[in-house]
């Protein structure tokens, strides 16, 4: 099952690691601040194309940003 609050969790820790802030990713990606602030409290579901967008920002896998693998770089 899809766990939100992972999710939210690597998505926020992936920003920070490359000293990122809202704003610039939501930029980077085609989103608003709202979007990605809401992504990372957990109280938005992402749909498939932000996800998408997110995976090949920080070039991790999707099974990797929705907790599927502890992985990164597993495609």
């Amino acid at each position: 099952m899809f766990d939100k609050n992972k999710f939210a969790g690597r998505v926020q820790s992936l920003r920070k690691s490359i000293d990122l802030n809202q704003q610039q990713l939501a930029g980077a990606i085609g989103v608003t601040k709202s979007t990605i602030s809401r992504i990372e409290s957990a109280s938005r579901a992402a749909s498939i194309e932000i996800i998408y967008a997110l995976a090949n920002y920080f070039d991790v896998s999707i099974d990797y940003l929705v907790g599927r693998s502890d992985d990164p770089k597993r495609y």
